[in-house]
């Protein structure tokens, strides 16, 4: 464990601060992950801010403190302090981190809260009602300043101001290899973004890292909203997910949890044996903004905001927090932790050899296993007798034709 403190004689130092460096040799991963979070500014003068964070905050301070000496690190995939320009939610945000970020590093990708701008350079023509003001002239250059991420990735602004760095980069943390893409740079096929990333998932080393967990800002899949961009990445990246057995794709941009079976192309299956054939897609972006369009109903439940949900989607929830992540050479847990209770209400477990293990839903675990439902054990009265748990799978492989949108115009996330 290293000892430190930021300061200067001239000034004033700060308290002192641990931090557990990492061991490469060491092949267990802790992580914890979310997306959109923001940060909560004690001034009646500002309403656009996100008292959640707070919240968010205190369970990841918990969690962290129970590793002890274990290096973990803090993964926030884009819409970080919901800045937009103005630099003092720069300095709150970040005096709101220190708990954690001074003592695990904080990884970091873009979001369009970040960097998206009218002058950006890349605005193809299906994009230009997506890539709108959501940066406040920001162009990335606070978050290019401010964090600094592996990797030498760079684009220059459209207003000719410095470069945007920190776009896309990867690295192994135990047994686990992270790559984080940019939804909101050019990430089509003939892209310097796409070459990355085909690159870096070509050389992962499986034998070291038996698990890829892919990040980025914008989702791949949700049940949110439709949106071109969402066309695009399917069809420009998820062949390279598929191709290299990517085992979780983790994205933000949506305020609320929801993860999805294997996907491929909205082919999926429900059956054990398919975990491993596609990965799983996770919405991670409940970090503290609560700014969120309403699901859209069903007539036969109008006071269910869960539907529709598609088969697709196993589950979905709307308490923000985070997730974490754990794992071994054999097996990798993620799970999802609400901040208003600190309580896991969704758990999945895989294995190197691709299999899926159990998933586990606090909330409504019988609802959740459409394909995996675990009966627990009861006591027969006077006997003292258990009963053995039973397991029953139901196969399901089928192509999705068609679902009906919760939204279908993109919105300002």
């Amino acid at each position: 464990m290293l000892w430190f403190q930021v300061g200067s004689d001239e000034g004033s130092w700060s308290k002192m601060f641990n931090f557990t460096s990492y061991d490469p040799e060491v092949s267990e991963t802790h992580a914890f992950l979310f997306g959109d979070m923001g940060t909560s500014a004690p001034y009646t003068t500002c309403s656009l801010t996100q008292p959640e964070s707070r919240n968010t905050i205190k369970w990841l301070t918990r969690d962290i403190a129970k590793l002890g000496e274990k290096p973990s690190f803090i993964s926030h995939i884009g819409d970080i302090s919901y800045a937009r320009g103005y630099a003092w939610l720069w300095d709150l945000f970040f005096s709101q981190i220190e708990p954690i970020a001074s003592h695990v590093p904080y990884h970091v990708c873009i979001g369009n809260h970040e960097y998206n701008w009218p002058l950006q350079p890349w605005r193809p023509l299906w994009a230009q009602n997506i890539y709108g003001k959501d940066g406040g002239g920001e162009c990335g250059i606070p978050y290019s300043l401010r964090f600094s991420m592996p990797g030498n990735s760079s684009l220059p602004t459209g207003a000719g101001n410095i470069a945007t760095r920190n776009l896309y980069y990867s690295l192994d943390f135990g047994s686990v290899h992270f790559l984080y893409i940019s939804t909101e740079i050019n990430f089509l096929p003939e892209s310097e973004q796409y070459a990355f990333i085909l690159q870096d998932l070509e050389g992962v080393d499986r034998a070291k890292t038996p698990f890829v967990v892919v990040l980025g800002h914008r989702p791949m899949y949700t049940t949110q909203y439709t949106s071109p961009l969402i066309d695009k990445l399917r069809e420009s990246l998820e062949p390279l997910l598929v191709r290299y057995n990517v085992n979780l794709a983790l994205w933000g941009h949506v305020h609320n949890y929801e993860r999805t079976c294997p996907l491929r192309n909205f082919t999926y299956s429900n059956s054990p044996s398919s975990y491993g054939t596609a990965p799983i897609h996770v919405v991670i972006g409940m970090g503290g903004q609560d700014w969120q369009p309403p699901r859209l109903t069903s007539p036969d439940h109008p006071e269910d905001p869960i539907f529709p949900q598609p088969e697709w989607s196993l589950y979905r929830g709307d308490q923000l927090g985070y997730t974490r992540l754990y794992a071994t050479k054999e097996l990798l847990t993620l799970s999802y932790v609400g901040n208003h209770d600190g309580q896991v209400h969704d758990s999945i477990t895989i294995t190197s050899t691709n299999t899926q293990m159990l998933i586990k839903n606090s909330d409504n675990p019988v609802r959740l296993q459409s394909w995996f439902l675990l009966v627990s054990s009861s006591l027969l009265s006077g006997m003292g007798l258990g009963i053995a748990l039973a397991m029953w799978f139901s196969h399901r492989t089928r192509r999705l034709r068609q679902w009906l949108p919760i939204h279908d115009t993109e919105v300002i996330l």
